[in-house]
């Protein structure tokens, strides 16, 4: 579990530039988050990684469509 959460937490650094607070603050969410996707029974480490790094940009609205120019349209 560990290792997963290590992985989600580089590949979003090197998405993101943030400070070392926010590092650590979306680390304890998606800790969190991550956690209970593996108590419902997901036990897969790429899933779980797709799913925490999905997760963290819905946080940060950098999964924004709209943010992003597609204005369905």
């Amino acid at each position: 579990m560990q290792t997963t959460i290590d992985r989600i937490m580089k590949t979003y650094e090197m998405m993101l530039n943030q400070t070392h607070a926010a590092n650590e603050e979306a680390r304890i969410k998606v800790s969190a988050y991550v956690q209970s996707l593996f108590d419902g029974g997901e036990t897969d480490p790429h899933r779980l990684t797709v799913c925490g790094l999905t997760y963290l940009r819905e946080l940060d609205g950098s999964n924004d469509p709209v943010k992003a120019g597609f204005t369905g349209l």
